[in-house]
């Protein structure tokens, strides 16, 4: 579909990559990796044509489409959410278009036959091109993926203007989804969406047929999306077959390769050196000697891969605490006249490793808050447990940072144990190299102020330590360095985030926050993943309502499920007999438009010009009938939906 060929780019006097040459096919699934700064945004960019190589060509197939969406500065103004995606239908929208144009000069009657038949040769490529875009069931497609991403019905008539920036990328991505892109390109997707809405994504893209290039630090995600990997490495970029893990794989055996020319190379060197040093001013040997100079300066020096993962950070020795950190009685929290969950009962023990998951708006970032005590609850009770000290990262943390300072003072002084270059190196784990650390906090970007926030939590004792989505702004080395030290750190963690690859080694308890309510499953996020992919009848203990009710007997338990299950089917036997009768109907419909396409397409209907308008009128009626019935079918099956859920 693309050719890249010989590109090169240069960014302030280095080249980025040179001479890169490329074929993406259409059932490519891509990971593109490489260092910060490596270029792979700006190779994003150069195929989607928003910006040009220095030199080389790009060939890009006739009519191909291409969605972008870039890592941030998204911004939608002026529609409703539903308006706005909508609005990514463009083929479909010209197409109806040119039908509509199409069936008004077929009503002329100053036709001739020939420009008749042209017209109704027309009209049938645009049906044929209907059905290839789905265009018959492009409304519920549309309410679906928006539905997939995490936004409600009530969502649908807000304005674009109200929603945040993490909505706002759900709204640009959304529209690429919808547009059925030949070649979609994702600069980190996954920074703003939840565990629900990332499940979805995955099981979306594998579903679709379009090629992929993505850059991302969720491992999880691109291992589950992606069949090839490009590394931009010393300024070259080099393609691999097979996933992210499978690309790993390669590295350690190509660094350890790299580590063992790079020794040789270094011993040739020096000896080299010793050489000219030694007879650097003996005549009978001046010859030799530039000669071995001048070997020298021809040598290509091997640049070892800069591995973060050998760095490793602790936090500070956990202080001793009681047996249980923090315990929540009944606590209910309101925001205004909307309840956001009611009735937790949920206690922190000594060495609890917990994750929070459900959806966006459910309530995770603030329930964590409650439990550090940062904002207050309207009904219950928090007790903290003896010598229980808490330390806590938000997303807006950032904001809490003193501008004047520069990154390393922010840092000096809340670990005596560190030195200034200790504190480097820590601060190289989280990107900040060289004269970086001299910056001053207000010219720093949203995300760095974050990785900033982040080295300060590192640096803070507690025995209870709360994280929101800590790792959004951190690449793989990074958040490996940050995972290590969860693993190893000896006192109580909550963590809230969507990283599933990131979780799994740090949690042994799993708390998902919704409808109001949270549900604890005595297990890591594997376990969780389990439970709610394969076993769809098992409830978890629920830890709303009183304490007592957190533990059922499985009779109790089965009884429960069993008059649930009796509810729900008194409660859409009528809707079910619709929704039947309804599909009975498309089905009729769907045969007979079927025939009349297969009649419209065929020259000998225009033989009698009164019998292929009649037909045309009758295909239009047949069309309009199905629109109606499939928004019908939506609507019943979502209600039915509904109402399982509202029982589940």
């Amino acid at each position: 579909m693309i050719d890249l060929i010989n590109l090169s780019v240069q960014f302030g006097g280095d080249y980025l990559f040179k001479n890169f040459s490329f074929k993406i096919h259409s059932d490519d699934r891509i990971c593109l990796v490489g260092a910060n700064g490596s270029g792979k945004s700006t190779l994003l960019k150069i195929i989607n044509g928003e910006i040009s190589p220095e030199s080389g060509t790009i060939q890009r197939q006739k009519k191909i489409s291409i969605g972008y969406l870039p890592q941030d500065n998204v911004v939608h103004k002026g529609k409703t959410l539903l308006e706005e995606a909508n609005s990514s239908l463009t083929n479909i929208t010209n197409l109806k278009e040119k039908e509509n144009s199409i069936l008004e000069q077929l009503n002329s009657k100053n036709l001739d036959d020939d420009d008749r038949q042209e017209l109704i040769f027309q009209l049938g490529e645009i049906h044929h091109r209907f059905e290839e875009l789905d265009y018959y069931s492009s409304s519920s497609r549309v309410e679906k993926i928006l539905k997939g991403l995490g936004f409600a019905d009530d969502d649908f008539e807000k304005m674009t203007d109200t929603f945040s920036i993490g909505w706002q990328m759900r709204i640009a991505l959304s529209k690429i989804l919808i547009s059925q892109n030949d070649i979609i390109l994702m600069d980190e997707p996954t920074n703003h969406l939840d565990l629900d809405s990332l499940q979805w994504l995955i099981s979306f893209l594998n579903s679709t047929k379009c090629a992929l290039i993505i850059v991302s630090h969720d491992k999880h995600f691109v291992n589950s999306v992606t069949n090839k990997t490009l590394e931009i490495f010393q300024n070259k970029i080099s393609s691999f077959k097979g996933n992210y893990d499978a690309y790993l794989k390669f590295k350690v055996e190509r660094d350890a390769l790299l580590e063992s020319q790079f020794e040789q190379q270094q011993k040739q060197i020096k000896d080299t050196q010793k050489f000219i040093e030694r007879f650097r001013y003996k005549a009978t040997k001046a010859k030799q000697v530039q000669s071995r100079i001048k070997q020298l300066e021809k040598i290509e020096l091997i640049e070892l891969p800069t591995d973060k993962r050998e760095i490793r950070i602790r936090f500070p020795e956990a202080p001793s605490s009681g047996k249980v950190n923090i315990e929540l009685l009944n606590v209910s929290k309101f925001y205004g006249s909307k309840l956001i969950f009611e009735k937790i009962n949920f206690t922190i023990h000594r060495k609890d490793k917990i994750a929070f998951v459900g959806p966006n708006g459910a309530g995770k970032t603030t329930l964590a808050k409650i439990i550090a005590g940062i904002i207050p609850f309207d009904s219950g009770d928090r007790k903290v447990g003896h010598n229980t000290i808490i330390s806590h990262y938000a997303q807006d943390v950032a904001d809490q940072l003193n501008p004047e300072l520069d990154i390393i003072e922010t840092l000096d002084g809340i670990s005596e144990q560190l030195t200034i270059g200790a504190l480097r190196s820590l601060l190289g784990s989280f990107l900040f190299t060289g004269d970086d650390v001299f910056k001053k906090v207000s010219v720093l970007s949203g995300g760095e102020k974050s990785r900033v926030a982040l080295a300060k939590i590192l640096l803070t004792k507690a025995n209870l330590i709360i994280l929101d989505e800590p790792t959004n702004h951190l690449d793989i080395a990074s958040k490996e360095i940050l995972q290590q030290a969860l693993i190893d750190f000896n006192g109580s963690i909550v963590l809230i985030s969507h990283d599933i690859d990131f979780l799994k080694p740090i949690v042994n308890k799993t708390v998902e926050i919704r409808d109001k309510k949270a549900a604890i499953f005595e297990g890591g996020i594997d376990y969780y993943l389990y439970k709610k992919n394969q076993d769809e009848n098992w409830a978890a203990p629920t830890i709303s309502g009183s304490p007592k009710e957190t533990i059922e007997n499985k009779k109790l338990q089965k009884k429960r499920e069993a008059e649930i299950r009796q509810q729900i089917y008194t409660a859409t036997k009528d809707l079910k007999i619709k929704l039947n009768t309804t599909e009975k109907r498309i089905e009729e419909l769907e045969k007979k438009q079927t025939e009349l396409q297969k009649l419209l397409y065929s020259p000998d209907t225009y033989s009698d010009i009164n019998f292929a308008n009649e037909k045309n009128r009758e295909f239009s009626i047949v069309k309009l009938e199905l629109e109606n019935l499939y928004k019908q079918w939506d609507s019943l099956a979502a209600e039915i939906s509904e109402i399982e859920l509202r029982f589940s």
